[in-house]
């Protein structure tokens, strides 16, 4: 085994764990192992992929002649998308598949968490209380945070490789901090485990908010007194035995849902609902669309692309005439700025959606030969979807086309509403720019000059008003109205003025039109404030705008674990 360089667990084993410069350790582990009646294992084969091809022949060379007991055992990370299957075909054909699926659920993902310790690892710390108490958090915040995922956005921004490693690895450290102090460092072991232990899996500052609140939740002095619980129904369980443990779960584990991780039922109803939009976009696709299908199959498609086609071009509007408007702005105020800006991204896609659909246009007629962006285009049109030629020009959307066509032209409505004498709107659609940041920099920058105070020690306050966009007349002194706001986790409550628990089966109720204004950093109160942030759509993540400051009678950790943000588009 030392010649070779591979890893000699046993007379009759041979382990390689593959990348870094392994394949000819492999080829020779292979080779032996076919005269002699070895067995092989080879380890992450994902991480060789232009070597796999040579593997597949080596593998049919000793098919035929080796030894009776020669095996070869093969493990790869599941592929992220289809683009990414690499092992090839003839393996995969000859070969037994065994899949290793997580558990799913909450139960059966804490009593995984929990396997990865013994009745020794309970009783070898001096400070056994303790150990066991915050053990048992942990085997829990382990288990959230790796089946939070499953809610999609709403559960974590993005999706992160949380591992058994990190659980286990935060649980020596555990032992190690109370093995060397009396006391029990709640601040050290939270920083080290949200921090460093998971946090170093994490890239999304909301989503570090989120682990770093489970964990001041879950790990803190009223664990010990037995006055915490993990979840709505489930205390932290006091001094017990391994197997007492496990018991526990079982017996006290309220049934699988959304107010395990700290979110609103809601929640579920929503990832089913996407889950089940995306079974049917699938379903729709694989319906056969070619001509082979029959003729009337093909011409109906063809006419429907043509219709659409001819309505699309028929209800988009004239570019805006640059030249004109820059005349008609007699002081370049940040909004005229922003206004002007937006004219001209708008330009930019409408100018892409004329051409592309005239083009197909002419390709349907016969007057130009069709090419693969021309059917790539027709496809789109007929399932319903936005091409991707239009959304790099456009603005982030999840919406089917016929809802995207009907928002660009609202869109179009609105800039030439404001753009008619660029006097600031009554109210702001904050979802109806392509960037909806520069319109809140603008209220700053307005505020800032006219108060002769630093940009850069500035901030945004948010009022709630009680009264919707058809109340309002007029724009505000200072500031500005903004409608068209969803909150998504909870609701608002208008009477009282706070953030509330939503009501079932309202996933993304309306805001009430909201009063934006700048004010100086340090006049900012934040108490009784949930630091609520603000996305462009539900996928959250990189469409995030900016942070509203909304009134809260509750803790704002419960907002953090249900997952609560405002939203421009549902």
């Amino acid at each position: 085994g030392k010649k070779l360089g591979y890893t000699f667990n046993h007379r009759n084993l041979h382990n390689v764990s593959l990348g870094q410069g392994q394949e000819l350790v492999a080829e020779q582990a292979l080779d032996l192992a076919a005269q002699e009646g070895h067995w092989v294992i080879l380890q992450n084969i994902h991480l060789v992929a232009k070597w796999l091809s040579s593997l597949e022949k080596r593998l049919e060379q000793h098919g035929e002649g080796s030894h009776r007991d020669f095996r070869v055992f093969l493990s790869a990370e599941p592929a992220p998308c289809p683009e990414s299957h690499i092992i090839p075909q003839g393996i995969l054909q000859n070969s037994i598949k065994i899949t290793s699926e997580a558990p799913t659920g909450m139960h059966a993902n804490l009593h995984k968490a929990l396997d990865n310790f013994s009745q020794d690892t309970l009783e070898m710390c001096s400070q056994e209380k303790e150990f066991r108490s915050i053990l048992f958090a942990l085997c829990y915040f382990h288990a959230v945070v790796a089946e939070r995922r499953k809610f999609g956005p709403q559960g974590w921004n993005r999706p992160y490789p949380f591992s058994t490693g990190d659980l286990t690895i935060s649980v020596n450290v555990l032992y190690n901090y109370l093995q060397a102090s009396s006391k029990v460092p709640y601040d050290d072991l939270r920083y080290l485990v949200g921090e460093i232990m998971y946090g170093g899996h994490i890239t999304d500052d909301w989503d570090r908010r989120l682990c770093k609140t489970y964990l001041e939740e879950f790990i803190k002095p009223e664990m010990l007194e037995g006055e915490l619980c993990l979840a709505p129904g489930f205390p932290l369980p006091g001094n017990m035995d391994y197997n007492g443990y496990h018991q526990y779960i079982d017996d006290a584990l309220p049934p699988e849902s959304p107010y395990l991780y700290g979110l609103h039922p809601n929640a579920e109803i929503g990832f089913l609902t996407q889950r089940s939009e995306r079974l049917l976009r699938t379903v729709l696709e694989l319906q056969p669309r070619d001509s082979s299908t029959g003729q009337g199959a093909a011409g109906t498609q063809e006419e429907m692309v043509q219709a659409l086609l001819q309505e699309m071009l028929e209800k988009l509007t004239d570019e805006f005439n640059m030249a004109e408007l820059l005349a008609r702005v007699e002081e370049r105020t940040p909004y005229a700025v922003v206004a002007l800006q937006e004219c001209e991204r708008m330009n930019a896609l409408t100018a892409e959606l004329r051409r592309a659909l005239a083009e197909l246009e002419l390709g349907l007629k016969g007057e130009l030969t069709m090419t693969s962006d021309m059917e790539t285009l027709q496809n789109s049109l007929f399932l319903g979807t936005v091409p991707e030629s239009w959304l790099k020009r456009s603005y982030p959307s999840t919406a089917s086309l016929g809802s995207w066509f009907a928002d660009l032209l609202a869109r179009i409505s609105e800039l030439e509403a404001w753009t008619r004498d660029f006097s600031l709107p009554s109210t702001l659609w904050l979802g109806g720019f392509f960037n909806p940041q520069s319109i809140l920099t603008a209220i700053m920058q307005t505020t800032a000059r006219k108060n002769k105070w630093p940009l850069d020690k500035m901030t945004l306050q948010c009022d709630v008003t009680k009264k919707s966009r058809e109340d309002f007349a007029s724009a505000p002194r200072e500031g500005a109205y903004v409608h068209g706001l969803f909150m998504e986790g909870a609701r608002w409550d208008v009477q009282a003025g706070t953030i509330t628990e939503a009501r079932l089966k309202e996933l993304t109720p309306a805001m009430p039109v909201v009063f934006i204004k700048a004010i100086p950093g340090d006049k900012q109160d934040t108490r009784g404030l949930y630091p609520c942030p603000l996305y462009k759509t539900r996928q959250r993540g990189p469409t995030y705008v900016w942070t509203f400051n909304l009134k809260t009678k509750e803790s704002p950790s419960k907002w953090v674990l249900a997952g609560v943000a405002l939203l421009l588009q549902i």
